[in-house]
């Protein structure tokens, strides 16, 4: 990076707290979609676990940057447990 001699150098910003972000907001489509095919309450309920998540990234962003592309993996794969288990267990079905 050049800049003016003797000026303090800015940290380059980290791509993954973006990359995180735009994870739930692909998550956050996919459980609105699921309304299609699963009961009201369980897509907010999982509105609901989206929401908590989004709160944790959003306080994650400066101290944990990396970590952050975690927690839409995480809610991802929550979102697919209720929905495949609710349509075997439950006959739940669009």
């Amino acid at each position: 990076m050049t800049g003016i001699p003797g000026s303090p150098q800015r940290p380059r910003a980290s791509p993954w707290p973006f990359a995180g972000m735009i994870g739930m907001a692909c998550v956050l489509f996919l459980i609105l979609a699921s309304v299609l095919a699963t009961p009201w309450w369980v897509v907010a309920g999982l509105v609901v676990v989206w929401a908590s998540a989004l709160v944790l990234a959003i306080s994650w962003w400066t101290p944990n940057p990396t970590l952050l592309p975690w927690i839409p993996v995480a809610v991802a794969l929550l979102w697919l447990a209720a929905v495949v288990g609710g349509a075997a267990w439950f006959g739940w079905a669009a």
